[in-house]
């Protein structure tokens, strides 16, 4: 498995819009997308995102590491 590029929410938040989530809002720090299905997304708005909150997010997306990392 190859190992997670450090990125950015700005960089998740292409990724999950190519994967069909778009911005609805922020609370706080927190981003939420929504996808057409109503399945909400939170990612927190960092310069970097740690690896546990990474793997999260993408997990919630359904997509695999090596699909996220395509999609960078």
């Amino acid at each position: 498995m190859p190992k997670l590029p450090v990125v950015s929410t700005a960089d998740v938040i292409k990724v999950a819009s190519k994967v069909g989530y778009e911005f609805t809002r922020q609370t706080g720090s927190h981003l939420i997308l929504k996808n057409e299905n109503e399945k909400i997304l939170v990612i927190p708005n960092h310069k970097r995102l740690k690896k546990g909150t990474l793997l999260q997010i993408i997990k919630a997306m359904g997509i695999t590491r090596n699909e996220f990392i395509q999609l960078l």
